[in-house]
């Protein structure tokens, strides 16, 4: 470890009353059930219906669930339990695995943003070309490249935060270990860290966004003439991929793009990106998919002649 002191660090929840702290348990709770039951649905649906599964869009729609239930993950379990105990701690080995998982699933999921929506692109900009461009060999190289990717991300990541001393204070102020808070209590070579973890970061993050303005600008300007003969429509089937891309974005933005204060403002949008968001794609995603209900209707239906005699 480096010469680190620290075996364990105190995670500081919410400093609020217990009626708050109650209701924060139920809503995590909550989130956390849906997380793995709806996006379990939407996986066990895609790879059930061999027309969904072919369909890339799809493909990649069941591996964003996959992420997120990792993602949710990450924190919402040992948020559940903190909260029922009123505080917690969490040992060194499990803070710095928090650091991997929750790096790895939000880099690859960073990554897979932008690569549905350069799927989106080439089927509203290039619908012919289509098939040829997004072929399943393509697809899956890109999958494998989201994936390692954000890998490579969180090794990268972890790497830095366990090759620095902590020998003074252990009291991570957040629910979760995350490096703005974590590396405050580093000893030593902290700026060298925090440059390092800012290059590291915008070597992901720069290129993924300007993938996903781009091919948003792109879909635009291409439906731009075509209201009323059917652009609406195609549109409205980027919608769905653009309120996750806000929910995803937003949050992450309002805590990592500003001076850190410390505040519980930061902890409850923490939650937002961490719980509610991943809760909310399958409900997106479903809802406003005629095909994704379709489907699921055809799988209740399988299910139940598998069950009733």
């Amino acid at each position: 470890m480096n010469g680190s002191t620290v075996t364990e660090f105190v995670l500081l929840d919410f400093s609020c009353s217990l009626p708050v702290q109650f209701f924060l348990l139920m809503v995590v709770l909550t989130c956390y059930i849906i997380i793995l039951l709806g996006n379990l649905l939407i996986m066990v649906t895609v790879w059930s219906e061999s027309r969904l599964f072919q369909c890339p869009m799809y493909l990649f729609l069941s591996n964003l669930s996959l992420l997120d239930m990792t993602l949710g993950s990450v924190a919402a379990p040992k948020l559940v339990t903190d909260l029922l105990n009123s505080g917690g701690t969490i040992s060194y080995g499990g803070c710095m695995a928090q650091i991997v998982v929750f790096h790895f699933s939000a880099s690859t999921e960073m990554f897979l943003l932008s690569i549905m929506a350069y799927d989106r692109y080439v089927a509203i900009c290039h619908p012919l070309r289509y098939t040829t461009i997004i072929n399943p060999q393509r697809c899956f190289s890109l999958l494998l490249l989201c994936w390692t990717g954000g890998l490579i991300h969180s090794i990268c990541q972890t790497v830095i935060m366990a090759q620095l001393p902590y020998c003074g204070s252990n009291v991570v102020d957040n629910f979760f270990c995350d490096i703005p808070q974590l590396i405050k209590l580093a000893c030593s070579g902290i700026y060298v860290a925090e440059v390092l973890i800012v290059v590291n970061d915008a070597v992901i993050a720069l290129p993924s966004f300007l993938i996903l303005l781009l091919s948003y600008a792109m879909i635009l300007a291409t439906l731009g003439g075509r209201f009323g003969k059917g652009g609406s429509k195609a549109l409205s089937t980027c919608s769905s991929h653009l309120m996750v891309v806000g929910l995803y974005y937003g949050p992450m933005i309002f805590v990592y793009m500003k001076p850190s204060s410390n505040t519980q403002a930061d902890k409850m949008v923490a939650v937002i990106y961490m719980v509610v968001t991943p809760a909310l794609n399958p409900l997106i995603y479903t809802l406003r998919n005629q095909e994704m209900k379709g489907a699921m209707r055809k799988l209740k239906n399988k299910c139940k002649r598998l069950l009733l005699p």
